[in-house]
């Protein structure tokens, strides 16, 4: 029953996701405000991922109001929809999901702003680009810890993708997520982290066999400013620390015997 059920529901997912993208092509080249036609479908679409997977999200603190940086830490691609179910806004991500079949087109007429963390020249370039979008008016929201985790921890922070924050004095807002699933379920570290060497279609079909789940976002207070991004950096992650939900299910990670224990130690 659980295996037809994720089947059925990823079908759900990728037909719901292709039939909001021909809208969006279909309509874009009449639509005058680019920036809020956009907004509306990548709102639409995290919408029916939530109903979809059956994502509640429970939202914790004040908002914050575009524009905005936005600092978080990293548990899966649900995140994605967790906070832009709770905020409007635009997400950086990693060069590789550009090339993504079929997926890398949609996130990036979607918004995303992609970066090389390979290539520090590129940078600078992404920096530029998140400017733009802020004086647009727009949300930005980085994960600056460079990769998804099971949720035992908040990592470091990498200072580079703060680098042109600090340059500019910009405030930074700071904000976690973290997951719980029922009883009796699969805990939220396997079901809803995406941190194992498993695909994204089998991950998400793993995903889909949950019959509900809770992401919880918690929005920090005042942003944070620095001229050091490295300072920067390491104040943003204790701070998404502190506001970090150890009490999640999404932290059995921790819990001894698990499999995560030698993946984090590594």
């Amino acid at each position: 029953m659980k295996k037809i059920r994720s089947i059925y529901r990823l079908a759900a997912f990728v037909t719901s996701t292709l039939t909001l993208y021909g809208v969006w092509l279909i309509r874009d080249p009449f639509v005058q405000d680019k920036r809020e036609w956009r907004q509306r479908i990548f709102g639409a679409w995290s919408r029916s991922f939530a109903r979809i997977s059956r994502m509640q999200i429970e939202v914790v603190g004040v908002r914050p109001e575009a524009p905005f940086l936005l600092v978080c830490n990293h548990l899966s691609y649900a995140d994605i929809a967790a906070i832009r179910g709770a905020v409007d806004c635009v997400f950086v991500a990693k060069s590789e999901v550009a090339s993504w079949p079929v997926a890398g087109p949609i996130v990036r007429d979607m918004g995303t702003i992609f970066i090389d963390r390979t290539n520090r020249r590129d940078i600078p370039r992404a920096g530029t680009e998140v400017i733009e979008r802020l004086d647009a008016g727009e949300g930005v929201v980085v994960f600056p810890e460079g990769t998804s985790t099971a949720g035992s921890t908040v990592l470091p922070f990498n200072s580079s993708f703060l680098e042109f924050a600090a340059k500019r004095g910009l405030g930074v807002s700071f904000a976690s997520v973290t997951y719980a699933t029922p009883p009796g379920e699969l805990p939220a570290y396997l079901a809803v982290c995406w941190w194992e060497d498993i695909s994204f279609i089998s991950h998400m079909l793993r995903l889909f066999t949950l019959t509900g789940y809770t992401a919880k976002v918690t929005f920090g207070e005042a942003p944070v400013r620095s001229d050091d991004r490295k300072k920067l950096a390491r104040e943003l992650r204790d701070r998404v620390a502190e506001i970090f939900d150890t009490t999640a299910p999404s932290n059995l990670a921790t819990q001894n015997n698990s499999p995560i224990d030698a993946v984090i130690g590594e």
